[in-house]
């Protein structure tokens, strides 16, 4: 667990810088496989600006609405105190309020524990820098938005969704790597390898104490599956399997796209099972949100990928033939 990355003169947290890095790189990669195919850099860009934004405020409003944390935010502007205290990097006990301010971590040091809290905050749930998604809400955003501005600068939809479909899952890659440094999305309790234990004040310690699995005095929480690196290995091979059929060549436009969809969200509705961390549950507990939501994603793209043709259909672009439009 390293929440932060230290620079000397300041700190970034780990889990937006790498958050953004990943945004970042994905973005820069479809720009540079999107003009190889002669499509419109400047609005492959713009694309990816809009698509960054929808992801945070997407996957921001479902954390808030679904993760069980609504009302850490508004005990965050009624009362503070309510809200759990976060330790520094390793563990180690704040000294002064300097030096969670400059982690990142809140803005008081209390002495009795050494944790670091918040000040009255009635505007946290704004402050993305801190960290708080579920990819589901951004992904839900982004796709209605994402349709709408392809449509608009008359782009090529499914041509675009070929992109995203390595795009997205290189973005998920560096994020869940943010995820495993900040020691959240943190798994199940597991005593062989790969099971990893996290180090006291982390939220896996935290949930095993509160759990009474541990003692206070513990220094780390139990060996837990490192569910983080599962999906970001995941990620990375979905990633490096649709840019390879991307340059061999695809069915119909939009089938790397699809088969994004479909393959993670098999993968995200099993990997939920053995994931200890809070996410919502429905159902009596028996299923978390992001797997009510894969449910339906994965019908999508199952019916898609057997019709053989991508739906929304794409209206026919200026010049060109209505058929080549939706299919290679």
């Amino acid at each position: 667990m390293h929440p932060s990355f230290d620079l000397g003169f300041t700190s970034l947290p780990a889990y937006f810088s790498l958050l953004m890095f990943g945004f970042t790189l994905a973005v820069l990669l479809a720009h540079r496989e999107g003009a190889r195919r002669g499509m419109d850099g400047n609005s492959i860009l713009d694309l990816g600006l809009l698509m960054m934004v929808c992801g945070l405020v997407g996957s921001r409003v479902l954390h808030v609405l679904a993760d069980g944390h609504f009302w850490d935010y508004v005990h965050l502007c009624t009362d503070p105190s309510q809200v759990a205290g976060l330790a520094l990097g390793g563990g180690r006990r704040c000294v002064d309020d300097a030096q969670c301010l400059q982690a990142g971590l809140g803005d008081l040091c209390e002495a009795s524990t050494g944790l670091c809290r918040q000040a009255q905050d009635c505007l946290r749930v704004a402050k993305i820098w801190y960290g708080g998604y579920v990819y589901y809400g951004g992904l839900l955003l982004a796709v209605p938005v994402g349709i709408w501005f392809v449509r608009r600068r008359r782009m090529s939809l499914w041509a675009m969704g070929d992109l995203a479909g390595f795009g997205i899952p290189l973005g998920l890659v560096f994020g869940r790597l943010g995820c495993y440094l900040a020691g959240c999305c943190f798994g199940g309790t597991c005593a062989s390898p790969p099971g990893i234990a996290f180090p006291r004040w982390s939220p896996a310690w935290h949930a095993h104490l509160d759990a009474h699995l541990i003692p206070a005095t513990a220094a780390a929480s139990l060996p837990v599956h490192p569910t983080q690196l599962y999906e970001a290995i995941f990620s990375l091979v979905i990633c490096l399997w649709l840019w390879r059929r991307h340059h061999r060549g695809v069915r119909f436009l939009g089938e790397n796209f699809f088969l994004f969809i479909g393959s993670y969200a098999v993968f995200r509705f099993s990997v939920e099972f053995i994931r200890a961390d809070e996410r919502g549950a429905w159902l009596g507990g028996l299923l978390s949100t992001s797997q009510l939501i894969s449910v339906p994603l994965f019908a999508w793209a199952a019916w898609v990928l057997l019709r053989g043709r991508a739906w929304p259909h794409e209206p026919a672009l200026p010049g060109a033939d209505s058929d080549a439009a939706t299919e290679d």
